[in-house]
């Protein structure tokens, strides 16, 4: 195995243990992650279709169809008539939404700065160097 290969897979261990974590810590009032990850698509993106949303998060249209009738029940999203053709329903954000999108954010955020506040400083800078090569990384998938 290779040294690329091996840190590969320690990234792809840490990342999935931290995604994990978070994931083990729900917070109340904050849409769920499938959730979030809906909205943000259709912050990033703009207007969607059920499908499109589906095809982007690589599951079926029948789960994002599930999660987007939780989020149109608690007001986060809206459907309406595609302009360009009447027949499809395309999916926005309300702006309830756009705040769901900011306070789960914030609220992550804080939980995040709190244990990297338990760090000491070395870690707490390594990880200050690294974020914006994850995210090039990330991007690169």
């Amino acid at each position: 195995m290779s040294d690329l290969e091996t840190l590969a897979g320690e990234l792809a261990m840490a990342v999935s243990l931290l995604r994990r974590r978070l994931q083990q810590h729900p917070l109340p009032g904050v849409p769920s992650i499938p959730e979030v990850s809906a909205l943000v698509r259709l912050l990033r993106g703009g207007p969607a279709t059920n499908s499109e949303l589906a095809r982007a998060e690589q599951i079926s249209p029948q789960s994002m169809n599930a999660t987007l009738a939780s989020l149109e029940a608690k007001g986060l999203i809206e459907r309406s008539a595609d302009a360009a053709d009447r027949r499809r329903v395309v999916l926005s954000l309300t702006q309830e939404g756009r705040d769901a999108v900011g306070h789960k954010r914030a609220v992550r955020a804080r939980q995040i700065a709190d244990a990297l506040a338990r760090l000491d400083a070395d870690d707490v800078a390594a990880l200050r160097a690294a974020a914006p090569v994850i995210d090039k990384l990330a991007r690169e998938l």
